[in-house]
Order: C-alpha cells, then structure tokens, then sequence
C-alpha cells in the first residue's frame, strides 16, 4: 500500500506544482513590454507546463480508487465486497482511455473535434456522478455499510470533482484568448489587444484558484480524515 500512497502524493505534488508553473508563466504572456517573440515563448512554455496538472488530475481517480480498495473497511454494494480486482481494473482502463483524449487534445488542440467532446463528456459526466457519490458518503450514516464515519472521504471526492469543474471554467473562459493573441503575433500590441488577453487570461484566476483550493484541501483531508472512527 504504501507505493500506492507514495503515487497518490506525486501526482499531488506535480498537480500543484505544475498550476504554479502555469500561472507564472501566463504573467509574461501578459506583459505588453515584451516582444511579441518573448510572450510566444512564454506561451509554449505555459502550454508544456500545463500537461502535467491535466495527467495528475486523470491519474488521481484510479489511485485514489486503488487506495480505497486497499482499506475499503468492508465497503460492500448489494451484498458483494464493492472493490475487488475486477472492480479496480476497469477503473484504471477508463482512466488510461481517458488519459490518451487529454494528451491528444493537449498536443494537437483544435484539430480533433471528437476527441475534445469525448473528453468533455467524461468531465462532465464524472462531476455529476462524484458529486452524487460525494454527498451519499457525506449524508449516509454508513454509506456503503462503512461504519467508520468516512465523510472526509466525502468530502474529499467533493473537491476532486470542483477541481474538475474548475478546469471546464478555465477551458471555456480561455476562448477569448485566441482572437486577441492572434492579433499580437500578426499586427502588434494595442490597448484593445492588452485588454483582450488580460481579460482571457485573468478571467481564468477564479477557476485557477479554485483548483488551488480544492488540492490542497483534499490532500489535508486525506491525511487528517477528520471525523474517522
């Protein structure tokens, strides 16, 4: 088990780390003193840093569910043991189907209409379904006959499934970015371009910080498990 726990920290540690990187590197793709040259690379490099947080997130739902399996405290569904080998698995099928469409989208953005669609489909039906689950965990006195009192567990698959949302906040505010970037790199820096990005870029720090949140929170709970008898 406790590779698997080491796993689980990695990904939490490149997770936010990478965000940090991000979001520092997006403060030169914002700074109108710099050629158009230097916030292209800036850019690139934003754009490099940013597949690490995107494969974390992915690989913190099998882990996680890995992790379960290993001390379920007798969870059980319908009368059967709920994590088992075949349970797990699949799991960790979807996660690596779902890891390809984010890579994919990642490197060739724009050019696979299907791919960014199955990906946002899996987001989306993943944050209704976590949330569901979430509250269950949170609300049941002895969700899935636990008797351990696993609300931090909860709580936990709460904030993984706002880190998600958070990201489909940033994908969709980002969209006014291109037309405005476009412009920089064709005919220069003007007020109204500035204001364009800054307002793409900076409409994302809600969502980035909620994103912030959201780890942090969760790795303290996953350590702490408040509550837990």
């Amino acid at each position: 088990m406790g590779w698997w726990i080491l796993l689980h920290i990695v990904l939490f540690v490149f997770w936010l780390g990478g965000d940090l990187g991000v979001f520092y590197s997006s403060r030169f793709v914002l700074r109108p003193d710099l050629p158009p040259v230097a916030r292209n690379t800036a850019l690139k490099i934003m754009g490099g840093l940013d597949l690490g947080p995107k494969i974390c997130l992915v690989l913190f739902l099998p882990s996680g569910v890995t992790l379960m399996a290993l001390d379920s405290h007798g969870a059980r569904l319908g009368g059967f043991e709920l994590f088992q080998w075949w349970t797990v698995l699949p799991v960790w099928l979807f996660a690596f189907g779902w890891l390809f469409l984010t890579v994919k989208d990642h490197h060739e953005p724009g050019k696979h209409p299907v791919v960014r669609r199955a990906d946002w489909g899996i987001r989306i039906g993943l944050i209704g379904v976590l949330y569901a689950l979430a509250g269950y965990t949170i609300i049941a006195a002895e969700p899935f006959g636990v008797t351990t009192n696993p609300k931090w567990l909860g709580a936990k698959v709460a904030l993984y499934a706002t880190a998600i949302a958070c990201g489909l906040g940033i994908r969709l505010t980002l969209r006014g970015f291109a037309a405005p970037y476009g412009a920089l790199m064709t005919t220069g820096s003007t007020p109204e371009v500035e204001r364009g990005l800054r307002r793409a870029v900076d409409g994302c720090l809600p969502y980035v910080w909620g994103i912030w949140l959201s780890v942090l929170a969760a790795a303290a709970f996953g350590v702490l498990k408040p509550w837990m008898h």
